[in-house]
């Protein structure tokens, strides 16, 4: 039966009069939403600061309120101080900056920790004051079994005529174990050799290098994965020395302003570690730890499945190392089951291989997947990869500490012609690509501040290619975040973000002099002030 134009006007009208009164009490709901947050009291203010938000438009606010673990307000001074009360603390920074915590996108937190009374040579300029360090940290622990350490130059080792002897004129009445300042090679004296059977002769190696004299005896210099036969001997810390190593580790990140960190050399049973800190509220750092590629996939599902995203401790990247490339089949069933892959990519060579790789998964990913895959430790880069990243999407993951080094590092790395093209980052970025940074502790210092100054300041032969501030900062905040798929509840000074902030001692965008002073006064984890200088 047809309706006649009367109902039908009448069933319209009550239809709006529906809508009408419906839209009114959804809007009542939230202004009523919106004076309860606002007359609520909150827990932490600061102010009187420079509040880098880190996105993109990089705006810089005057202060920021919390509400327990979340922010909830940020603006100007007079809009933030009327949610002062008398159950307020109230935070002076003093015309600082205030950025969100550092999230260190490529750490190995716990043996960080273990390593953190070892040999420190980063920033030691010649032999002699190797020499010293050595020496010192020796007369200093008499009954250690190994002399460990890291952070050497190629500017100082690479070019000595017999790596292997001037270390034995050091200490040669016990093993010595030094880390290159880039991770890729390690120098040690007799006693090391001696300990894994490699003092005289140099076995068959499928990766990696053993440098050999005239004589064709190791010099003491090993690269890539050669390394390992020298670590396989060195005593292996006990749990409870890994336990204690994370709680040194973690004190020693929000000293620096660390909030989050992402495990790329976690070992077997540190996850395990890591759930036990948790459960013991001991675990004062936002965690992502990754799993080695080589796990099998379904041991992978079940790893995932007890540690699925959580705001403070995950997992869900699966790593793989340098020169030990996993089958491509293998990485694109990995990737099928929603891992991030993250691999160690750091010259030319490994880098193309891996972009291959990452490129031939994604043409087999479902459409409209963005799965932020990885590649570790850029150093080196053909110019006509690097509009692969912005294509595919992936992740640069750079350590800028690494970008300190002379034209005599770079020049053992890359050769004289392409020294000059080290550590790439402006180019990468202006070509697409996700900027994540990290310190990569043990090997380099464990130091945000001293990263973004490397950034930002590069020598003269990379003036090209240094960062803007406000860039530097995001890739250790914001695009770090993104890189752990994070960027939804932390990276950013935003409303409805976690709590995560780091209150610096000056305003390090008033210059250079003051960036170069500046220092972490307070560090703030979850909404609660972990850390005071």
């Amino acid at each position: 039966m047809l309706e006649s134009p009367s109902d039908m006007a009448a069933r319209l009208a009550t239809i709006l009069v529906v809508v009408i009164v419906g839209a009114t009490l959804i809007a009542g709901l939230i202004v009523g939403a919106q004076r309860e947050d606002n007359s609520l009291p909150v827990d932490v203010i600061i102010h009187n600061a420079k509040v880098y938000e880190a996105d993109d438009a990089g705006a810089i606010a005057d202060a920021v309120a919390i509400r327990g673990n979340k922010i909830v307000h940020v603006g100007a001074e007079r809009e933030i101080m009327r949610y002062r009360r008398k159950q307020t603390t109230v935070i002076d920074a003093r015309g600082a900056a205030v950025l969100p915590g550092f999230e260190d996108a490529h750490v190995s937190l716990i043996e960080g920790g273990l390593a953190r009374d070892g040999v420190q040579l980063f920033g030691a300029s010649s032999i002699d004051e190797v020499k010293t360090r050595i020496t010192t940290w020796a007369e200093a622990h008499p009954d250690a079994p190994w002399i460990v350490g890291s952070g050497w130059s190629y500017d100082v080792v690479a070019n000595l005529p017999a790596p292997r002897s001037a270390l034995d004129l050091i200490v040669s009445d016990r093993p010595v174990h030094l880390v290159s300042q880039d991770g890729r090679s390690l120098w040690v004296n007799t006693k090391a050799l001696e300990a894994a059977g490699i003092a005289k002769r140099a076995p068959a190696q499928k990766y990696g290098q053993i440098t050999l004299d005239s004589r064709h005896r190791p010099t003491g210099l090993l690269r890539g994965e050669a390394m390992a036969l020298v670590d396989k001997v060195i005593p292996r810390p006990t749990r409870e020395d890994r336990a204690h190593a994370l709680q040194l580790a973690i004190k020693d990140a929000l000293a620096h302003g660390i909030t989050s960190v992402q495990d790329l050399g976690a070992a077997a049973g540190d996850l395990d570690l890591y759930d036990a800190a948790r459960d013991e509220d001991t675990l004062g750092v936002r965690v992502y730890v990754a799993v080695p590629a080589r796990t099998p996939l379904q041991d992978l599902d079940a790893i995932r499945k007890r540690f699925p995203d959580d705001p403070v401790l995950k997992t869900g990247i699966a790593s793989m190392p340098a020169d030990a490339l996993v089958p491509e089949n293998t990485l694109a069933a990995i990737a099928a089951h929603n891992w991030q892959l993250a691999i160690e990519a750091n010259d030319e060579r490994t880098i193309h291989t891996a972009l291959d790789m990452l490129a031939a998964i994604a043409k087999k990913a479902p459409a409209g997947t963005a799965p932020r895959h990885r590649l570790e430790g850029i150093s080196l880069i053909d110019p006509v990869d690097m509009p692969r990243f912005g294509a595919l999407g992936v992740i640069a993951s750079m350590q800028p500490l690494e970008s300190a080094g002379g034209l005599e590092t770079w020049t053992n790395l890359a050769g004289i012609e392409r020294a000059p093209f080290g550590w790439a980052v402006r180019s990468l970025s202006a070509a697409g690509a996700h900027l994540a940074f990290g310190s990569d502790w043990p090997r380099l210092p464990l130091d945000p501040l001293a990263s973004i100054r490397a950034s930002v300041n590069r020598a003269p032969i990379h003036a090209t290619e240094q960062l803007t501030l406000k860039s530097a900062i995001n890739a250790w905040t914001s695009g770090s975040a993104w890189a752990s798929f994070d960027d939804h509840r932390k990276g950013t000074i935003k409303t409805g973000m976690l709590a995560d902030l780091v209150v610096l001692t000056t305003d390090v965008f008033g210059g250079q002099a003051k960036l170069d002073a500046a220092d972490v006064a307070m560090t703030i984890f979850d909404g609660k002030i972990v850390y005071r200088r």
